[in-house]
Parts: C-alpha cells; structure tokens; sequence
C-alpha cells in the first residue's frame, strides 16, 4: 500500500512538474471574462482573436463553457506558409478556419494538474493527442509554453504551433 501511495504522488508530481506554471490566478480563481475576451486582451493573440471572429466563433467562445483551448500565439500563425493565414480568413474559406479553430478546443476545463497523456475529442469531433513527457506537454506536434490563463468559462493553454486536424 506504501508503494502505490508513493507511486501515485510520483505520477502526479510528473504531471504537474512538467508545466512551466506562472505566477497568476488559481484553478479556483474567477476571473470575470471569458476566454474571448482575455485573448482579446493579450497582444500575442491577436491573430487568433483575428480567426476566431472570422470563423463567427466568438459568441460561442463567450458562451458558459466550459472550454479548454490550445492557443496558438501569432509567432505560431506567422510560422504557417506564406498566404495561409489571409486565405483562410477569407470568407469562401470559413468551413475550414471553423475546422481547424474547433480542433484547437476541448468542451471541458481541463487545468495543467489534470493533464496526461491521451487522446482528447475536440469540439470538431477529432482527435487530438496530449503527451507528457520529461520534456514538457505537447497537443500534435505543439508545445505548451504557457498554461493556466483562466477564464469565467475556461482555460486557456499557450502552444507554440497551430496544430491541423488530421485527415
């Protein structure tokens, strides 16, 4: 009985330690906006914010929740190939932005000491996975570089890559 209890606190010391964790709110916090409108708020997502009205996602990203999203900041975004970005602005282009956006959202708030490693739905429907490792948390081929940032119905997780629905 002594080894499981140690070998459990050892898992959720991994789990949690992986995580670069800022000074700010606890899980507990309430924070008065919702995820829409701290994004918003922040200059690093502005791009996003940018995609989020485009695809007409903002009302239901303000919605009750609760949501979990992987935000890509605009490094991410200007890191995709030339031209992307503005085409998928594009009107003609909006069932796909959804697509891809929707991919980047869990319908439940999951906080960084909840994290492990595991397949995930998103809001598309997809899959997505999550690992832990020694190295960090990754979402696809992304890695988290900033978790936490609570909202009234949510939590954001800072990734450094837009992460694409697989085919």
């Amino acid at each position: 009985m002594k080894k499981l209890a140690l070998v459990i606190a050892l898992a959720i010391t991994s789990v949690t330690s992986t995580f670069t964790v800022k000074a700010g709110p606890s899980p507990d916090h309430h924070n008065e906006k919702n995820i829409v409108q701290i994004a918003a708020g922040l200059e690093d997502f502005s791009t996003l914010v940018a995609a989020v009205k485009a695809a007409g996602l903002a009302e239901t990203l303000s919605s009750k929740g609760p949501f979990t999203v992987f935000a890509p900041t605009n490094k991410a975004f200007a890191a995709l190939p030339e031209g992307t970005v503005a085409t998928l602005l594009k009107p003609e282009n909006k069932k796909k932005l959804v697509s891809i956006l929707t991919y980047h959202v869990i319908p439940a708030k999951v906080p960084a000491s909840a994290v492990k490693t595991m397949k995930a739905k998103t809001v598309n429907g997809k899959m997505v996975d999550i690992k832990v490792s020694d190295k960090g948390v990754t979402v696809d081929n992304a890695k988290v570089i900033k978790t936490d940032v609570f909202g009234s119905n949510g939590v954001i997780h800072v990734i450094d890559k837009v992460i694409l629905p697989k085919s």
